[in-house]
């Protein structure tokens, strides 16, 4: 990747439904050549998908907590245990004191401990700690630019 591929890639995440004449004229680039680019980001895997970002205030998740879970065994199998809540936007095996870190989303506080009971069942679970954000002062998009400014 170079210096246009991650610029490309910038612009894409502030707004990824301009034109390739607009993508193309912001790096220098015919729209053509952006087009190119873009379709070799995402046969190569650096582009997974297209998405919009939702308020989730406004579709009714405004509760947003981050759940730590313990438990008796191996929790790297489990992936679609926790697949299968929908309240459950990421999860990820990690090392230190609980095995899974999980987002969970929901409108209220009831909801949220009703996924607490359900990660509760998954089959390995000892445990939950949940930590609930009270306000977010922001999220960034992974960025495209390495620590050297490649």
């Amino acid at each position: 990747m170079d210096h246009i591929d991650r610029a490309l890639l910038a612009r894409l995440q502030q707004d990824a439904t301009q034109s390739y004449a607009a993508l193309g004229q912001a790096v220098g680039l015919s729209a053509g050549a952006a087009h190119e680019r873009v379709r070799k980001l995402r046969e190569r895997g650096v582009i997974r998908r297209t998405t919009v970002e939702v308020d989730p205030a406004a579709v009714g998740s405004a509760v947003l907590a981050y759940v730590m879970v313990d438990s008796t065994s191996w929790m790297g199998d489990s992936a679609q245990d926790f697949a299968a809540l929908p309240e459950i936007v990421e999860a990820h095996v990690i090392a230190g004191s609980a095995s899974v870190l999980v987002k969970v989303r929901t409108a209220t506080t009831e909801q949220l401990q009703d996924v607490l009971r359900r990660i509760y069942a998954i089959e390995g679970v000892s445990g939950t700690q949940a930590t609930v954000v009270l306000e977010t002062f922001f999220e960034r998009p992974l960025s495209p630019h390495t620590a050297d400014g490649a």
